[in-house]
């Protein structure tokens, strides 16, 4: 079994750490963490791995789930970004992220929802621009 993989569960990728790389600025010179060379990034992995065993959530669901808790504590882009690949991978749409901004309006406030937005569209930019310079090296 690889690292960040759950037999029956949703399975961190192997070369998912490359989509982590948005915990940091690109200006802020941390290249170690850029590359996935990180004890953050390990402890990442390790607690998604536990959260995944001990859940009976189908992934798709997990995925909306965590979605919602992002929205609701003001998560950074990179934490979308960190979940981008996942919900790809499952069959998230981009509708079904939309409904759950909708959902979570109510409770979370205007502001945060317009947050939410902004930062998964950020997300979505990031992981395009990393899946492009992937390809091109």
């Amino acid at each position: 079994m690889s690292p960040g993989s759950v037999p029956g569960k949703l399975a961190l990728r192997e070369g998912e750490s490359q989509h982590v790389s948005a915990l940091t600025s690109p200006t802020d010179g941390s290249q170690a963490m850029a590359k996935g060379d990180s004890p953050v990034l390990e402890a990442l992995v390790e607690i998604n791995e536990v959260s995944l065993e001990r859940t009976e959530l189908d992934p798709a669901s997990l995925i909306l789930v965590r979605l919602a808790a992002l929205i609701a504590v003001d998560a950074p882009a990179a934490s979308y970004l960190l979940h981008i690949g996942a919900a790809a991978d499952v069959g998230v749409t981009l509708d079904q992220a939309q409904d759950v901004l909708v959902a979570v309006a109510p409770i979370v406030g205007t502001p945060r929802t317009a947050s939410a937005a902004a930062k998964m569209v950020d997300a979505l930019g990031l992981a395009i621009d990393l899946a492009e310079s992937g390809q091109d090296g």
